[in-house]
């Protein structure tokens, strides 16, 4: 079993990121290359700016690289609380952003020509109460009046013919957004950044941003570069200068793993419609099928940072939880398993904008494959003067309170979700 991300190991080698020092003075440096900042390096580079795109490890190594391979409608939490937070227009605005997310991501792959097997397959929420049933049948009745009529509720006794598990009592089915194969997506969006003229820095980790009269002077490990303007797309990241966005974020680990090929027969008697599929916990299951008929089977098994043993034993309980609802499973073999960090806001939302003059868009909240890439579209229109691109700017963003950057609070978050899990 190989404790690294499956779309990692399986995408494309990098080719073009650049060689040499970390030097010269550009329009735009976007510190951060997973998809937030390829899609905007993308999008200046397009309009013809100079930019120039700065990540402490490799290209869409992070977070981009290491998620389910979903890339969905819907908002990151139940609907009916959002729209009794924000109220029905905010709501409405906030489902929409998502939306048209997913058609930002296939619009890019259709004009950049990328091969990441996209297919668009929707997604099915899974009720593993009968009460979440009967919640998701009030949550679609307020979605189809007030925003998307093209969802569809299956009850129990046609849920079947969608999963092949007996753990279920219905679904909700959002028919728009798919699934693709991350890390040939996020080398497609290099490969276009770069092809229009970007540079791309791979293992340049940024240590300061400084002032420096009308620009930013920005060191990295790789050498000093100068840039007129400067987008933050970090996500979680634990590197660098960035302890204000850190203390508005709770960077929690989200673990997978992917099995060994499955037979065809056996995948179309499990999920014949290869879908991505969510079920309704709290400490919630994800799963899809790989292009090469593997199952992904992700969650957020613990509450802790990802890191190689702590993978490990998550990937543990994945499996175990893999075998309850897939019983024929139990003796498949594992031939990956990893995690990453997922950038969670208090609130569940993005948040984007500017602080001390520096752009910034972050806080997807584990959406962030469709939300990261818009976002980059969106800031570039927003660094070339359109702020009304923005669709989180009416949205402030407090510290989380005793948040000093390191979040200790970790554990006590998992124990309150695993304890409600058995009453809710």
């Amino acid at each position: 079993m190989k404790l690294d991300s499956y779309w990692l190991d399986t995408a494309p080698t990098c080719s073009f990121a650049s060689e040499g020092p970390v030097e010269g003075h550009d329009d735009v440096a976007v510190i951060g290359g997973g998809f937030t900042g390829l899609s905007a390096a993308l999008a200046l580079a397009k309009r013809g700016a100079s930019v120039v795109v700065l990540d402490a490890g490799r290209l869409a190594g992070g977070a981009s690289g290491r998620n389910g391979g979903q890339c969905n409608t819907g908002v990151a939490q139940d609907y009916a609380a959002l729209y009794a937070q924000l109220g029905a227009e905010r709501a409405r605005g906030c489902y929409r952003a998502y939306a048209a997310a997913v058609e930002t991501v296939e619009r890019l792959i259709r004009e950049e020509a990328i091969d990441c097997d996209y297919v668009a397959s929707g997604k099915l929420k899974l009720a593993s109460k009968p009460h979440h049933f009967e919640h998701l049948e009030k949550t679609a009745e307020l979605i189809r009046r007030e925003v998307d009529p093209d969802i569809e509720l299956i009850g129990r006794e046609r849920i079947t013919s969608e999963v092949g598990s007996d753990r279920f009592y219905g679904g909700l089915l959002h028919k728009h957004g798919g699934q693709m194969h991350m890390g040939r997506f996020g080398m497609g969006l290099a490969n276009a950044a770069a092809r229009y003229g970007a540079r791309l820095f791979e293992h340049a980790e940024v240590t300061s941003i400084e002032k420096d009269g009308g620009a930013y002077r920005i060191a990295s490990s790789r050498g000093e570069l100068r840039a007129q303007q400067v987008l933050i797309a970090t996500g979680p990241s634990r590197h660098g200068p960035f302890g204000w966005y850190r203390r508005r974020l709770a960077p929690v680990g989200s673990f997978i793993v992917v099995t060994e090929p499955l037979p065809p027969a056996e995948l179309a008697r499990l999920l014949p419609k290869r879908r991505s599929y969510t079920t309704s916990r709290l400490m919630h299951n994800y799963f899809r099928v790989t292009p090469d008929a593997r199952l992904l089977f992700g969650g957020r098994a613990r509450f802790t940072a990802s890191e190689r043993p702590s993978d490990e034993k998550s990937g543990r309980i994945l499996q175990a939880n893999l075998a309850q609802m897939f019983p024929s499973l139990a003796s498949a073999r594992i031939d990956y398993c990893w995690g990453g960090l997922v950038d969670i806001t208090a609130d569940r939302l993005p948040r984007a904008g500017q602080h001390d003059g520096l752009y910034f868009s972050m806080g997807y909240s584990g959406h962030g494959t469709q939300m990261a890439t818009h976002m980059g579209q969106m800031m570039a229109e927003v660094i070339g003067g359109n702020a009304q691109a923005n669709p989180w700017r009416e949205f402030d963003w407090p510290a989380i309170p005793g948040h000093t950057g390191k979040p200790w609070f970790l554990p006590l978050v998992g124990t309150y979700y695993r304890i409600k899990d058995v009453f809710y």
